[in-house]
């Protein structure tokens, strides 16, 4: 298996992994007002989570950018807890500048969710004399695995939704709270405190 493989499958093993469920909760958080047919949108609020993710994973693994991970621990369930809050609020799909509010949520959000894996990855990455390729194969492993999760949401949200007859509205209020509920818990259970 070369480099690019191998990191590639680190970075969709990195959002799959249910020990580390806060990036499912985050994915789940942005696409919880959406329906099938939203899938443009949906897939341009990942990527943009994965713009903001890959910047601040590769500054950090340079050692550009350094933070407590204690603060970081704290910072990723505030962003899922504020993404989930705002769709409690607002359980319907954004339009005009509203979505382009959320892509900007998104990138920012992904700033601090990168810094989160920044120095296991640095670990690994310490071994390769060049790190770009890993540092690039990491980040589309990461894009593929989160189109991964959305692609399970909308199939779910499409059979419970457009054939089960289940309330949109409704569907997103439960999704949105569970993922709230579960990002106040772990906000909780930090060692920041």
């Amino acid at each position: 298996m070369d480099s690019f493989e191998l990191y590639f499958r680190i970075g969709i093993q990195h959002i799959l992994d249910i020990q580390g469920y806060d990036h499912i909760l985050f994915v789940l958080a942005l696409c919880a007002v959406y329906i099938p047919r939203d899938w443009r949108k949906i897939v341009i609020l990942v990527t943009a989570f994965t713009i903001g993710h890959s910047l601040t994973l590769a500054l950090a693994t340079f050692k550009i950018v350094q933070v407590r991970s204690d603060v970081i621990e704290f910072l990723i369930p505030v962003t899922i807890a504020i993404t989930a809050f705002l769709t409690i609020l607002k359980p319907r799909p954004s339009s005009g500048k509203n979505i382009q509010l959320n892509y900007l949520f998104a990138l920012v959000f992904g700033l601090i969710h990168g810094l989160g894996f920044s120095n296991y990855l640095r670990e690994l990455l310490g071994k390769e004399a060049m790190i770009w390729k890993p540092l690039l194969a990491f980040n589309v492993g990461l894009e593929v695995g989160q189109l991964v999760i959305v692609g399970i949401f909308l199939t779910v949200t499409g059979i419970l939704v457009g054939i089960a007859g289940v309330n949109r509205r409704d569907w997103t209020l439960v999704i949105a709270s569970c993922v709230f509920g579960i990002a106040l818990s772990l906000m909780l259970e930090t060692k920041f405190w």
